[in-house]
């Protein structure tokens, strides 16, 4: 069976910096995206060499902090194939009218940080009713938040996903689960809590794929009962391109073998089918 491939979760750093000047969110640059930075024009040939038909451009906040201008741009080139997943600050008094301008340049989605990037926080603002218009936005046209959280963070997407029923969340590499146990995986116990809310969606990235094929039981006994808990209609690929390492096909092949177990309507769903959920805008 051929799967249709939609990645979630790739980066782009853009060569000139004088049009995108690099200005990191709280002024530490992420590693990556200065030693292994890939332009739109090398993502797009990687993509066609590794078989992925559509992306969702996460917007580096690592690099160029608020300004998604990068991302907006190129997502304003191929607006059938790209769409984007950009950053701003929620608790700002002009969050709304940014959102509003982001809107109208390409963004399907918004990524939020509480943990997990170059500047820590205990991210208690996620939570913070200062922020809930711009949920209740994303609920009033069907935009996906994206969080990037660790297990700590998870009582407050709970709260969240309760708070705002109908808003989609997708967490970043999947929350980063502690699989050491192996099978049942207690330690996953509050993340596969986070199934009975139907709005809860789980990004699997190279980052997940690296700590299941290390646990005991490995990727064929992981990613099986992930499907158990969350269905394979709320898991969804993200390469993580180049903050993981690529080539784009290396981590595509990966997949493939993380994903063996799976049957073929399940892989389908994770490859591409949910992705259309997430970012309507990809599914034409």
């Amino acid at each position: 069976m051929k799967y249709e491939i939609i990645d979630i979760h790739p980066h782009i750093i853009s060569t000139d910096t004088e049009r995108y000047p690099i200005a990191p969110q709280h002024g530490h640059r992420s590693n990556w995206s200065a030693t292994r930075a890939v332009a739109f024009e090398q993502m797009i040939a990687e993509m066609d060499e590794a078989g992925v038909a559509k992306a969702a451009i996460v917007h580096s906040s690592t690099t160029y902090g608020h300004n998604n201008a990068y991302v907006a741009d190129c997502v304003a080139q191929q607006p059938k194939r790209f769409t984007g997943v950009y950053s701003f600050d929620l608790l700002a008094p002009d969050a709304l009218r940014t959102f509003d301008y982001w809107l109208a340049h390409g963004m399907g989605g918004i990524r939020l940080f509480t943990g997990g990037a170059t500047h820590q926080s205990d991210g208690s603002w996620l939570v913070d009713p200062a922020t809930f218009p711009i949920w209740q936005r994303c609920a009033d046209i069907g935009m996906t938040m994206v969080v990037q959280t660790t297990l700590s963070g998870l009582p407050m997407v709970a709260e969240l996903a309760e708070r705002f029923s109908t808003v989609k969340i997708a967490l970043d590499h999947c929350a980063r689960p502690v699989l050491d146990d192996g099978p049942p995986y207690a330690a996953c116990a509050e993340l596969f809590d986070l199934a009975k809310y139907e709005n809860v969606y789980l990004k699997i990235t190279p980052r997940t794929f690296d700590l299941a094929q290390a646990a005991p039981g490995g990727a064929d006994a992981f990613f099986p009962r992930l499907v158990e808990v969350f269905g394979a209609d709320h898991l969804a690929f993200g390469s993580n391109y180049p903050a993981s390492a690529g080539p784009l096909k290396k981590l595509i092949d990966q997949g493939h073998t993380c994903f063996a177990a799976l049957s073929d309507e399940e892989r389908a769903w994770v490859w591409g089918r949910t992705a259309k959920v997430l970012y309507p805008s990809l599914a034409d």
